[in-house]
């Protein structure tokens, strides 16, 4: 009798180990959704929508690119953490994924318990604009103008717990000043008001700001990244003045926890595929940096922005109201 149950448990776990494989093998045989849970336009959709057209490409079935916009990304988030992790619908987002619902009371899904990391595509170096008629034009006279408002000088948030907003918060502990974090609905709000004049700056993903930088709209005086960007070489980084500074908005790819290994392991392989062709001219030139790698090596990134983010909520005590 134990000698028969061994067999049957035998069989059982071959005939798994086959389907598993057959399944990779086979994967994808239909359409893949790819929900992005933020509005059309924008960085995020730009670039999702380049993948998503390389990997129907590359695998011979469309992956059709779902807009899923509210709640700060919630929404459309929450769908694939529902979704069967079967491969058929997949999450393309942006580094608020995993910063905002820090923010939050109650999110109906866990981000390390409830998706499957699958590839960092990218990272964004952020631009640090200004109105253009401050007397600010760097850093140093950023700070300057700062202390002398005494923190009536306001700053933009495109979302609360956003990389922007981050980035923001973390400037005024390294600088060591203070001024008000105003939110928005959204980028284009922002930018409207800090064109006006009804702020004093705003920090996001430079190709946010460049156009209005290069129309002398707005003065972009700092990039975020560790080094200069090849879209605006002669803009110092903040870590030119503020040592040690550094911050990025990122992008990736996730599927609903306990998608098989194999097809896991698939996907990143071909998004990798996808970034060594002229994505990656066309990324570069945008100001982005692509981060091709093992899903080892986004579940380790995952982790320490986590943790660079939430030390970040903490000491600025930021909630969403």
């Amino acid at each position: 009798m134990k000698k028969y149950l061994l067999q049957k448990i035998g069989l059982v776990l071959v005939s798994a180990f086959t389907v598993c494989a057959s399944f990779a093998q086979t994967y994808p045989n239909r359409a893949v959704r790819v929900i992005i849970p933020f509005p059309p336009g924008g960085t995020l959709d730009s670039v999702g929508r380049m993948l998503a057209q390389k990997l129907s490409d590359q695998l011979g079935q469309p992956f059709v690119i779902e807009n899923k916009p509210g709640g700060n990304g919630i929404i459309g988030a929450d769908i694939v953490a529902k979704a069967p992790a079967d491969g058929y619908t997949l999450l393309f987002n942006a580094s608020t994924f995993t910063s905002a619902p820090m923010t939050m009371k109650q999110v109906p899904y866990s981000v390390e318990k409830d998706f499957a990391p699958i590839a960092l595509v990218a990272k964004a170096p952020l631009s640090v604009a200004i109105n253009k008629s401050l007397p600010v034009t760097d850093i140093k006279s950023l700070i300057a103008y700062a202390k002398t408002e005494q923190g009536k000088a306001t700053f933009a948030t495109g979302s609360i717990g956003s990389a922007g907003h981050l980035a923001t918060e973390l400037l005024k502990r390294s600088a060591n000043i203070q001024y008000t974090v105003v939110p928005y609905k959204g980028t284009a709000p922002a930018f409207q008001d800090l064109i006006g004049g009804q702020i004093a700056g705003f920090i996001d993903p430079i190709l946010g700001s460049l156009q209005y930088h290069k129309s002398g709209m707005l003065r972009v005086i700092a990039v975020t990244s560790s080094t200069r960007t090849p879209n605006l070489p002669d803009v110092p980084t903040v870590a030119e003045t503020l040592p040690g500074y550094e911050f990025y908005s990122w992008y990736g790819l996730w599927a609903p926890a306990k998608l098989p290994e194999d097809v896991k392991q698939k996907l990143n392989a071909e998004v990798n595929k996808a970034l060594a062709t002229d994505m990656h001219e066309k990324l570069t030139q945008q100001g982005l940096i692509l981060s091709p790698g093992s899903v080892a090596d986004f579940v380790k990134f995952q982790r320490e922005d986590m943790g660079k983010s939430q030390k970040i909520i903490t000491e600025g005590n930021i909630r969403v109201e």
